[in-house]
């Protein structure tokens, strides 16, 4: 339910995107994506502390907190719709430390519990189906409220599954905990948290993100855009300084960088070309995206399968296949075809993209992590995932501001649509050469290993 309901906070929003907009008497493409970034952006950017504040307080107890959290906010989220859009993407933003929570000491529990194993491989995919899944429950309960009835109603109900699951956990999951903090002093707990890193890190990747998210809004001559990135970049130089050579327990165990994700670019623009130029309603989007959620299933049940015989570096390959073919094919989607062509297509193969990286890549830092560190190992993919859903939203708002020439006509706005998609195609295909280079390494150490045991 963690991963789920994480996926559902996206589908719930950017089903009825405009329906929202419309209520705020908002229509800025860049204030509109703010709606979904500023929720992934709370959601990468805090993993990574909730994620140690497991390790350290229990996995149990902070994953009930989540739940509450996120009960809290989806409330304020709805009741926002008496004041202005600004409360909304504050809440929004709040929303997001929730799945923070849930998220890492959901896998930590996981993680925890199960040995390395076919099982362990079978349980991580099916946590990763959820994804795809609850993007798709979420999106057909938001459209079906809206279209029925009234947008909040969508987000008072988040709060009351979320309540209900903190209710299910108390008395259905044992506690876990590997750290005692028991006769330890608040400084020996702030080094345990490091917590002058996380604060250098959150502060660094949130300007950042912010400033690039701002730019497709006010545009990179607005001083305080480039004043924030040049900000946010100096606190993660810092940071690095300050985890590498002062941490006692560093946050970041490891130098991890991501660049962007085709997933958040093509999930944004697939659902406004189909209701901006197809004409779809909110709950026919909603209907429309139904194969998505069939073939995700499909794709993580493969995918444990495959990981008991595959190296990671293959599935990594083929999921950053299956991302850029999907969205080339929306890229290129014709406005009046119809669904049952490139656009059945696309949601047949791309499931496979989001449903073979995440559990792989999160399940190959588990295993490779001591059951007291789970959550900082499901913290860092995580963190990648979600960070990068915002961070490439900001990338593609910049990329679509300066293509669509204002976005006067229906011409122009469409031509800034798969200008976006466009970046898509070629952060996927980055991440392809990345991941072949990866594996032509790996061949070729594995190689040099077999002959110096041969020459012995």
């Amino acid at each position: 339910m963690s991963q789920f309901l994480t996926q559902a906070n996206i589908g719930i929003c950017v089903s009825t995107l405009d329906i929202i907009g419309d209520s705020f008497h908002v229509t800025e493409a860049g204030v509109l994506s703010g709606f979904i970034a500023g929720y992934s952006l709370a959601v990468s950017t805090f993993i990574l502390i909730f994620g140690c504040c497991g390790d350290i307080f229990g996995y149990h107890h902070m994953f009930l907190i989540g739940f509450i959290w996120l009960a809290i906010w989806s409330v304020v989220a709805g009741v926002s719709v008496y004041s202005s859009h600004v409360l909304f993407i504050f809440s929004r933003v709040l929303q997001g430390l929730g799945p923070a929570i849930l998220l890492p000491n959901g896998l930590a529990l996981l993680g925890a519990t199960y040995e390395p194993g076919k099982k362990k491989n079978m349980i991580f995919a099916i946590f990763g189906a959820t994804a795809p899944n609850g993007a798709l429950l979420g999106a057909v309960f938001s459209s079906l409220f809206s279209e029925l009835a009234w947008w909040p109603c969508t987000y008072w109900p988040m709060a009351t599954v979320s309540a209900i699951c903190a209710i299910i956990g108390i008395l259905v999951i044992i506690p876990i905990k590997h750290t005692s903090t028991k006769g330890r002093t608040l400084l020996e707990i702030v080094e345990m948290l490091d917590l002058p890193g996380a604060v250098l890190g959150i502060t660094g990747l949130v300007l950042v993100n912010v400033a690039w998210n701002q730019a497709p809004i006010v545009g990179w001559q607005t001083p305080y855009t480039y004043i924030l990135l040049i900000i946010g970049v100096l606190f993660l130089a810092v940071f690095m300084v300050v985890e590498v050579r002062f941490a006692k327990n560093p946050i970041l165990p490891a130098v991890l960088l991501a660049v962007g994700d085709p997933f958040g670019i093509w999930i944004y623009y697939f659902w406004r070309f189909q209701e901006k130029f197809r004409g779809d309603s909110p709950l026919l989007a909603s209907a429309e995206f139904v194969p998505a959620g069939i073939m995700g299933i499909v794709a993580s049940f493969t995918t444990g399968l495959l990981m008991s015989r595959l190296r990671p570096g293959w599935i990594m390959g083929f999921s950053l296949t299956a991302f850029t073919v999907g969205s080339i094919l929306t890229a290129i989607a014709p406005v009046h075809q119809t669904y049952w062509g490139l656009t059945f297509v696309c949601l047949l193969i791309i499931p496979w993209g989001m449903d073979m990286s995440f559990p792989a890549a999160t399940l190959m830092l588990s295993n490779a992590s001591k059951k007291e560190h789970q959550g900082i190992a499901a913290s860092l993919i995580t963190t990648v995932i979600n960070y990068s859903i915002s961070f490439s939203l900001g990338f593609a708002g910049t990329v679509e501001a300066n293509v669509n020439n204002g976005g006067v006509t229906a011409h122009d706005i469409l031509k800034g649509y798969r200008a976006a998609l466009h970046l898509a195609i070629g952060i996927g295909g980055l991440g392809i050469a990345l991941s072949a280079i990866y594996r032509l390494r790996s061949y070729g150490k594995r190689s040099g290993e077999e002959t110096e045991q041969e020459d012995a």
